[in-house]
């Protein structure tokens, strides 16, 4: 399958199996962050060792890294060389360990350091919440960083390195793009170059609502994928609407984002999505 033009699905290159899961390590507060509490970086790998450990021995396809303990975070040229060398220390470690796909984000929606911890790590691909347009969140005023994390993927010759992008960020207001619908914005994160749609609820762990996965259908071609609210009680019904899920919060011990990830609740989940699964990744559309 082509789309864009002459582009493949980057999906398909990365995962080569139908719907697949990516589990998302939340890691703790890293060093120089208001929540940070000394603990040592080994402890830190360790934990994350053991949360991409059990994802991958549940049957998960992948695993992104994401600062989720940074609370409250920064602007993207904000961002101190302490996270970026502390991201790169777990991706390296993680990546090693893994025999699954490892992504990276890096928030609060810094582009080029994502890049940069995905090069020196392995990593194949990164999440960027606002990849085009504009909106305001929790941190301020958030521009999409497209044409400069491009021009730093190139230049950098990461260009192996695939984009994975939000359409409607979560935790923020829409309110300058408002005037223009889901659909739109979804053919603006293709025309921007991105590689893969990402689909979101409101909040993290909320589910992606159906209609919002429609509007992003009719407005590209890119494969789309939830990144917040994948449940083993909706994915019969979210994922034949999808090409993937990142699933975080409702594979933690008590569906909680900071606790460790259960491995029952992986194999539950990946149980619950192989009837989805038949049949090549090419067939989706």
């Amino acid at each position: 399958m082509q789309i864009s033009g002459s582009r493949p699905s980057a999906l398909e290159a990365i995962f080569n199996t139908r719907i697949p899961l990516i589990g998302d390590v939340h890691l703790p507060p890293l060093p120089g962050t208001p929540r940070y509490r000394s603990e040592t970086m080994i402890a830190i790998i360790d934990r994350a060792l053991r949360d991409a450990e059990a994802f991958e021995k549940g049957g998960m396809d992948g695993i992104i890294l994401e600062n989720h303990g940074d609370i409250p975070f920064l602007k993207p040229n904000e961002i101190g060389p302490e996270i970026i060398a502390a991201m790169a220390a777990i991706a390296a470690r993680v990546a090693d360990a893994a025999g699954v796909p490892v992504g990276i984000n890096l928030l609060a929606n810094a582009s080029l350091g994502a890049l940069a911890i995905a090069k020196a790590s392995g990593g194949r691909f990164i999440r960027v919440n606002q990849w085009v347009n504009a909106y305001v969140s929790n941190e301020g005023l958030v521009e999409g960083e497209s044409a400069r994390a491009l021009r730093y993927r190139k230049q950098i010759e990461a260009e192996d390195i695939a984009i994975f992008a939000d359409v409607h960020v979560k935790h923020g207001s829409h309110a300058i793009v408002s005037d223009r619908p889901v659909r739109e914005q979804a053919g603006d994160v293709e025309f921007y170059d991105a590689d893969v749609a990402i689909a979101t609820g409101n909040r993290t762990g909320e589910a992606v609502p159906q209609d919002e996965i429609s509007a992003i259908r009719e407005g590209t071609r890119l494969p789309v994928i939830a990144g917040s609210g994948t449940t083993v009680g909706n994915a019969s019904t979210i994922l034949p609407l999808l090409d993937g899920a990142i699933v975080g919060s409702s594979l933690k011990q008590g569906g909680v984002w900071w606790n460790p990830v259960e491995l029952g609740r992986v194999k539950a989940l990946v149980e619950a999505v192989k009837p989805l699964r038949t049949g090549s990744p090419h067939d989706r559309r």
